[in-house]
Parts: C-alpha cells; sequence; structure tokens
C-alpha cells in the first residue's frame, strides 16, 4: 500500500535558496548537463571547499544528485522541476542590487535573455519567439487566458494543444509523436519565461525540439552555462521549416 505523500516543506526548500552561492549553482546546471565541483564553484565565486559543503547541502535535500563518470564527480539536477521552481521564482524576484560590474558580465546577461535553456528546452526570446510562431500558424492551439505576453501561473491559466497541422510539422521535422505521446510526461506543457514575461514550449516536444535543433546543428551551446546559440544554418532552418522570423 501507497504511503500518503507528506506535506512539502517549503521552508527547507527556501532556506537552501536563500543562498546566493547555491542559487547561483543550480542556475548553472540548469540547462540539465552536469558540471564539476570546480565548475560550481567558479560559478558560484566560492572556494572549493565551501562549494562541496553548498553541494552536499543540496544533494540532501534532493535538489542535486552526483554522478561518478570515470575519475571526475559530477553533480546534475535532480530533474525538470527543479527548474520549473527557479523559473517561477525568477519571475517574481527582484532585480540583483549590484549595477551590471563589466560588459563581460553584460554580455553573457544579454545572451541569456537572448537564448538559454530551461532545463532541456529553449527559453529567453528565442524560446517565446517560437512559441507564438507555432500558435500564429496554427501548429499548437491555445485555450484559455488570450493573449501569451502576460504572466500566468505554470500550466493552469493556458492550456496549448498539438493540433493536426502541428503533429505533420513537428513529425516531418524528425520529431518521433507517437514515443512522446507513450511517455509520462506531458507532450505539451508551457513555462513562464522570466526574461520575456510570455511563456515558452515545455514538455517532451520542447525537448524532443531542443534535443533535434542541437542535432541539426542549428544550436550550439555557449561558454556560460545555460547560453546557446542558434548559428546560421539554424536562422535560415527554422525560417524555412517554421516560418520563424529572427528578431533584431
Amino acid at each position: 500500500m501507497d504511503q500518503p505523500r507528506r506535506d512539502p516543506d517549503i521552508a527547507r526548500a527556501a532556506r537552501l535558496l536563500a543562498s546566493a552561492s547555491r542559487a547561483r549553482m543550480l542556475k548553472a546546471l540548469a540547462d540539465g548537463r552536469p558540471l564539476t565541483t570546480s565548475d560550481l564553484a567558479e560559478e558560484a565565486g566560492v572556494s572549493l571547499a565551501t562549494a562541496s559543503v553548498h553541494l552536499r547541502q543540496l544533494t540532501e535535500a534532493g535538489l542535486v544528485v552526483g554522478e561518478q563518470r570515470g575519475r571526475h564527480h559530477r553533480h546534475r539536477l535532480a530533474g525538470p522541476e527543479v527548474v520549473t521552481a527557479l523559473e517561477a521564482l525568477a519571475v517574481i524576484a527582484p532585480p540583483l542590487p549590484d549595477p551590471v560590474a563589466s560588459l563581460r558580465v553584460s554580455g553573457r546577461e544579454n545572451a541569456l535573455r537572448r537564448s538559454r535553456t530551461c532545463y532541456d528546452h529553449l527559453a529567453g526570446s528565442l524560446g517565446v519567439g517560437l512559441m507564438e510562431t507555432f500558435v500564429s500558424r496554427g501548429l499548437l492551439r491555445q485555450e484559455g487566458a488570450r493573449g501569451t505576453d502576460l504572466p500566468a501561473t505554470y500550466g493552469r491559466a493556458v492550456e496549448y494543444h498539438l493540433t493536426e497541422e502541428g503533429g505533420e510539422a513537428f513529425g516531418g521535422f524528425g520529431i518521433d509523436l507517437d514515443r512522446l505521446r507513450a511517455g509520462r510526461r506531458p507532450v505539451v506543457l508551457y513555462c513562464v519565461d522570466w526574461s520575456e514575461r510570455r511563456h515558452h514550449l515545455a514538455g517532451s516536444l520542447g525537448a524532443a525540439l531542443t534535443a533535434r535543433l542541437f542535432a541539426l546543428g542549428w544550436l550550439r551551446y555557449g561558454v556560460s552555462p545555460r547560453v546557446v546559440h542558434l548559428t546560421e544554418p539554424g536562422g535560415r532552418g527554422l525560417a524555412a521549416t517554421f516560418s520563424y522570423e529572427l528578431a533584431d
């Protein structure tokens, strides 16, 4: 007999995220790729010893999972729901008090807003722009609150459904929709994009689309965690395949 789920310890999760260093580590892991303790220490601006303490706390709380790859011990997020929580907090969070300190930091922030991963799917202006293109072309049907330019609660105020035209378009793009429908993960979900305050495509379709873009060489990872770049072939390919117009 299954045991009833105990009430979630929201206060404990909030205490973990209240540390700026731990929050930076979680954000660095938010594209789904595992990183070493050294990588995360550098990202958080702390020593290796301090990073190890933070990672132990995150692991004990079930937010991060450690894995051994050869001689290297790496860390990854426990699942996409961690990113969902981070993105939801980012929608309501005030901006950091410190001004942009350098051109490097400014360039990184601009790159994150332009195109990034939200665990395994696309976010930023690229992700939002693709979502709006799919809706306007009739590949996805929107039901509920009108307009994707307003913030909304996750998975409640609006529902998106894959249309027959969308099935043909995504299937023709090399995405196995039958396999997605057979999985446990919902095919179409959305996230409220923290930087754009609009919706981007999540769910197994969002993940499969992103994987396909990487496989074609239409996307590549940037130097900073989570940052991705649309390549020149990618820009042409999205325009030809989905009539997506790259924003200036």
